[in-house]
């Protein structure tokens, strides 16, 4: 089997991982971009209707504490506008009461961004040599060398796809699915071993659903779109529209367990009940529906993120030692920020943390 030899194996195309082969491209390192799916952005996931990006995944950025985002988002040409809060909020209750409430606006505001968060990877794929963004390529081992790191590409069960040496590598996997997945060779320490599975991974847990419209019903009625429920199947929900105008969007966050959401279609048709409920008989017939279930998606979850992570997740290595094997293996990766974990933020500083590790 032919084994490729460059400086940097990057494993992980979401934005931390796309972020981090724009850094070393800058540097002029030679380097691939390893990705399992067949798609980059991880975590980052819009569907496009009609010109507009409905996002499935990280939704948000706060300009006012995302100094490294707010810098990303201009240095790209890209636009954002304020997430839609004007008006009232609605809440059941555990026994399906419902009533309309003050709204409760994010402090400091949330954004969102024009063209989907997808905006952001594409942005930066743009500005990457294409060349180095291999997809459908699962990394099944990383084995240490005298010299470096040698990265096998396939499934465990399967004959290896190919094999690639280079003299560092950056992993930017949540800590947990690359405990869980990759062989490493020599072994991890177990005290590592077990900070990187007790990373929760952030949405790996959750579902999150998006409606679209051809009206916003709900503001007409002095209703901002934003909702919180206990009993749910939708535990949080907010206006997801255009800025523009059409199409209007209601999305949220689905509060029924992994383990009990496995009937795809019976969730989307209670969702679309408890939509009608709150806003109103037009909100259970939108022209355009997504749903993704992030707790089924193998290249993000593991069987210890079948209960939805609430706190956002903190990495905890040996002596905060995020680089290791001498320098050459290099954690990146929002789970594994020291600040803001969980966020778009934490996966920018993170990839920066460990391009300059590894320079």
């Amino acid at each position: 089997m032919h084994t490729e030899k460059i400086d940097f194996i990057i494993i992980g195309g979401g934005l931390s991982g796309i972020y981090a082969a724009f850094l070393l491209a800058q540097k002029k390192k030679s380097l691939v971009l390893l990705e399992a799916r067949s798609r980059l952005g991880g975590r980052i996931l819009s569907f496009e209707h009609q010109g507009f990006f409905a996002d499935l995944g990280s939704s948000w950025y706060w300009p006012m504490i995302n100094p490294k985002v707010n810098a990303l988002v201009k240095s790209l040409g890209l636009e954002g506008y304020p997430q839609f809060e004007t008006g009232l909020g609605r809440f059941q209750a555990r026994d399906g009461h419902t009533e309309t409430i003050a709204g409760y606006p994010m402090e400091p505001p949330g954004w969102r961004l024009t063209c989907g968060m997808i905006s952001l990877v594409k942005g930066l794929c743009a500005r990457t040599p294409k060349d180095i963004i291999r997809l459908n390529h699962p990394v099944c081992e990383i084995e240490r060398l005298d010299n470096g790191v040698q990265v096998t590409v396939g499934r465990h069960d399967q004959e290896p796809k190919c094999r690639i040496k280079a003299s560092g590598i950056i992993l930017a996997l949540p800590p947990r699915l690359a405990a869980s997945s990759i062989l490493f060779t020599p072994d991890m320490s177990y005290d590592l071993c077990q900070a990187m599975l007790k990373a929760s991974t952030w949405m790996a847990g959750h579902a999150k659903f998006f409606a679209l419209y051809d009206q916003a019903d709900w503001r007409k009625i002095g209703l901002s779109g934003q909702g919180f429920s206990l009993c749910g199947p939708l535990g949080e929900i907010h206006d997801g529209s255009n800025e523009t105008g059409r199409p209007y969007g209601l999305t949220g966050f689905v509060g029924i367990p992994a383990l009990r959401r496995r009937n795809k279609e019976g969730v989307i048709q209670a969702i679309l009940t408890q939509l009608s409920l709150l806003y109103g008989k037009a909100a259970a017939q939108p022209v355009k529906i997504y749903y993704q279930n992030w707790a089924m998606e193998e290249f993000t979850a593991t069987e210890y993120d079948q209960w939805s992570a609430h706190n956002h997740p903190e990495f905890l290595p040996p002596s905060g030692k995020t680089s290791i094997w001498d320098g050459t293996f290099h954690f990146a990766g929002t789970e594994t920020a020291d600040h803001l974990g969980g966020y778009l933020e934490g996966a920018l500083s993170s990839a920066e943390r460990a391009v300059l590790a590894a320079i």
